[in-house]
């Protein structure tokens, strides 16, 4: 008998499963966010971690660092200026903070009314925000010259005297805390954005109950818009504890 022999089965390649349209919406919103993912580890986490090791060690630039323990944060803890800079920083972001808060928040309220050239005016509000710090500071050192400066000059315009200012120990603070009030505008911006997701229904059954302006500010705005207002908090905290170009170069460390 002769055997037969029978030809080799064909391979057949089986199509590849495609992806579904929220597979491939995760994988586009991935890529998309990659670049700021990968900014993030190496200009923020990166630079955070290797600080917080660097804080455990004695290190002067050149050679390895090596290990102290808890040295450096004894010195701190026993060093006279870090407590009066920290007092001093505590004293501004109490006042800053919330004065900052509350002039954003009535700025937007004012912008949010269907005015012409209102999307200008929000313009000009925010743009003192996105100034850098050395200019600004420059021009605020005019502004509290106690000789020639505009704010004792209109000061004097109505009979008051005015202090020193940067010059005098006793409102170098409140003149930092005054300038804090010039950058408003981003926070302006960022309550204009909430107050305007507000839905409108919610103004009308208010309006319909018989409740007046100040009383839909407090029973509708104000919680509704409390997820902003927390967010700029927290961003007004950090940025007052973050602030530093502006109060060395106005008041080069003291008075």
């Amino acid at each position: 008998m002769t055997s037969q022999v029978r030809p080799a089965p064909r391979l057949r390649w089986l199509p590849r499963p495609r992806l579904t349209s929220m597979q491939r919406e995760a994988v586009e919103g991935f890529l998309f966010i990659s670049p700021w993912v990968i900014g993030f580890l190496v200009f923020t986490a990166g630079p955070l971690v290797a600080s917080l090791y660097l804080s455990f060690t004695d290190w002067g630039l050149v050679g390895s660092p090596k290990l102290v323990g808890f040295k450096n944060y004894a010195a701190m803890a026993n060093d006279r200026l870090f407590w009066q800079a920290l007092s001093v920083t505590i004293r501004y972001t109490l006042f800053s903070v919330p004065l900052g808060l509350i002039l954003a928040l009535v700025i937007a309220l004012l912008m949010i009314r269907p005015l012409r050239g209102i999307y200008v005016m929000r313009t000009i509000y925010y743009l003192p925000s996105v100034i850098g710090g050395v200019a600004v500071s420059l021009l605020w050192l005019w502004v509290f010259n106690p000789e020639f400066g505009i704010l004792n000059y209109l000061l004097g315009l109505i009979g008051i005297k005015g202090p020193g200012w940067l010059a005098d120990s006793d409102w170098a603070l409140p003149a930092l805390i005054l300038m804090s009030l010039w950058s408003v505008g981003g926070s302006m911006i960022i309550f204009v954005a909430g107050l305007q997701s507000i839905p409108a229904h919610l103004y009308e059954a208010a309006e319909l109950d018989g409740a007046n302006a100040w009383h839909r500010l407090w029973a509708v705005t104000i919680p509704m818009l409390s997820p902003t207002i927390f967010f700029n908090l927290v961003m007004a905290i950090i940025g007052s504890f973050q602030t530093f170009t502006t109060a060395f170069v106005m008041t080069s460390g003291g008075p």
